[in-house]
């Protein structure tokens, strides 16, 4: 008697979303991944930087000018920190390993507000005694600890980009659907304008801008006024963009069938025509916050943008322009070093991110 062969099911495979099919190919791209794994830890590190910290930044002892980096060190089980007194000479310092301190961990210091709001006064690490402070980066020419300076300036260097690409590419999108969809008179009008705008300097923009306005503004005017120039300057090159996206999208079978179906013109610009530009769109902020951030940099740097004793990546590599500095004590650039990774997680990301978003690739 013959036995009936078994028939093998072939189960349907399941069809992934595009959301599902872009995550999977980033995923693949270890680079990228590793970059984006590197900005939500400094991002997630800028929103601490009060609790990790160990001094405010505005916290300053003259006795520690251009004091060099010294980690603490074990002794037995224990992290102690040696103390450290000026040399023979001018902001030369020598070590007693034998006068030690042990490193204590949630300890009370500086008052800050974390989140910006919340007041607090723990730090996660710190001795409690002001003949043995804890300079990992050293100390700057007025004995301001670079570590936690590093870290409060990563608040308004890190979020300046963030915010400004928001605001820019948010209004860019909306004009630039605007543009694309009613085309004709509307549309020649807009791109006159944006191109208007392309030709304007952000730079000497916001220097000239600096120089009208009071020279004792505040760090919050400063840096609501760099990101306000910044965006207005940023959002016509995307709403150019947009504009052409949309103009091959408005004639596409879903938008037509949401006209036949009365819906009004924002909405099918905002519902139908704009989310298909978000994969360009989160590939070009990604790639475009490096040059917010570097924006920032130059501005404070030039000393037109946030002022001291505000923390800033660039105002703090400032006291770098003095050779002697350079020369002496290397430790000032440690902002530069921040720059560089941030920067370069930044591109790292985004050419992944364009990489997963092409289907052709």
């Amino acid at each position: 008697m013959e036995t009936a062969t078994p028939i093998s099911i072939i189960e349907p495979r399941v069809a992934l979303s595009p959301w599902r099919l872009f995550w999977q190919r980033l995923k693949r791209r270890k680079i990228a991944m590793t970059g984006g794994i590197i900005l939500i830890f400094l991002y997630a590190v800028s929103l601490f930087a009060g609790f990790i910290s160990p001094y405010r930044y505005d916290h300053l002892d003259t006795n520690y000018s251009f004091r060099p980096p010294q980690w603490p060190r074990f002794q037995g089980i224990h992290l102690v920190v040696p103390r450290t007194e000026s040399g023979t000479g001018t902001f030369v310092y020598q070590t007693i390993s034998t006068d030690t301190r042990p490193l204590h961990f949630f300890i009370r210091g500086d008052e800050y507000k974390l989140f910006g709001f919340i007041p607090c006064s723990i730090h996660l690490f710190g001795t409690g005694d002001e003949n043995y402070p804890v300079y990992l980066f050293g100390a700057d020419q007025f004995g301001r600890d670079v570590f936690s300076r590093i870290l409060y300036g990563s608040q308004i260097s890190l979020s300046i980009g963030v915010v400004g690409i928001l605001l820019s590419f948010a209004f860019g999108m909306i004009i630039g659907g605007i543009s694309g969809y009613f085309a004709g008179r509307t549309d020649t009008v807009i791109m006159r304008f944006c191109e208007l705008i392309m030709s304007v300097p952000a730079l000497y923009l916001i220097i000239s801008l600096r120089n009208a306005f009071p020279p004792d503004m505040s760090s919050s005017k400063i840096y609501a006024m760099i990101v306000i120039i910044l965006s207005f300057i940023g959002w016509a090159s995307m709403a150019r963009v947009i504009r052409g996206m949309t103009l091959s999208l408005r004639e596409q079978q879903f938008v037509l069938a949401a006209r036949a179906m009365g819906q009004s013109h924002l909405r099918v610009i905002c519902r139908h025509i704009l989310p298909n530009t978000f994969s360009y769109v989160i590939v070009a902020a990604t790639l475009s916050v490096p040059y917010y951030i570097l924006g920032e940099v130059v501005l404070s740097f030039l000393g037109v943008g946030i002022q001291e004793p505000q923390a800033s990546w660039g105002n703090m590599l400032s006291a770098a322009e003095d050779v002697n500095y350079l020369q002496h004590y290397p430790w000032l650039l440690a902002p530069s070093a921040a720059i560089f990774v941030t920067v370069l997680a930044f591109n790292f990301l985004g050419d992944g991110l364009r990489d997963a978003a092409d289907t052709k690739s």
